[in-house]
């Protein structure tokens, strides 16, 4: 089992960054892709970014390629996701999540085993 907690989330203008970092304990972090999700008001939780167990390959969905990276630093057990050029929709719930597997594609296949507890992140116009 894997305990993840999100941080870095808050408020910030449109154009703006915003860097989330989730860190992780229980299982041994290099053994399994990390990935990002969130979930807006009134929609279902949406795939956004994940990575393979050692950073070597990302994915990323359409909606935020070119404007969020994701990437992992396995000696802090912590995986991070840098949002740039923030928008009003992207004011969400983000939520970390550890796969069942190595592979990035295991986690935007639906191969999540543990998710954080969720962060806020507003995006103001």
């Amino acid at each position: 089992q894997v305990q993840l907690a999100e941080s870095g989330g808050g408020l910030v203008q449109a154009g703006g960054s915003l860097r989330l970092s989730c860190a992780a304990s229980g299982r041994t972090f290099s053994s399994y892709a990390m990935g990002w999700f969130r979930q807006a008001p009134g929609k279902e939780r949406e795939f956004l970014a994940a990575i393979n167990w050692f950073g070597g390959r990302t994915l990323y969905a359409e909606s935020v390629k070119g404007r969020f990276t994701i990437s992992r630093d396995n000696a802090k057990n912590t995986v991070y996701l840098q949002m740039n050029s923030l928008k009003p929709e992207d004011t969400a719930v983000y939520y970390c999540a550890a796969g069942t597997f190595s592979h990035a594609e295991s986690i935007s296949n639906g191969g999540v085993g543990s998710w954080g507890q969720g962060i806020q992140v507003t995006v103001s116009s």
